[in-house]
């Protein structure tokens, strides 16, 4: 795998974590809008914590990902998902 694709892998990753990532730790507002019952925004959002959070999911991710892209356990070039050869 070359830089390029790397850094497209770890990116997509690292959108993939964070919307996995967003909603720990989020509670709701006590109470809710008297007129429309929204209960709006998140108390604490925290949202350095999310992007550190998220950062560290990714990295692990992208190692994982990135060691089986270049074991050759999953290959498009030979084995069970290469093409026919006719």
């Amino acid at each position: 795998m070359n830089w390029v694709s790397a850094v497209v892998l770890y990116i997509v990753i690292w959108w993939l974590a964070l919307f996995a990532v967003l909603p720990i730790g989020t509670r709701a507002a006590e109470r809710p809008d008297a007129s429309s019952g929204w209960r709006g925004t998140p108390v604490a959002l925290r949202p350095w914590m999310k992007v550190a959070l998220t950062t560290l999911v990714a990295a692990v991710v992208w190692v994982l990902a990135y060691g089986v892209i270049e074991s050759g356990w999953i290959s498009m070039r030979g084995g069970m998902f290469a093409p026919p050869s006719e």
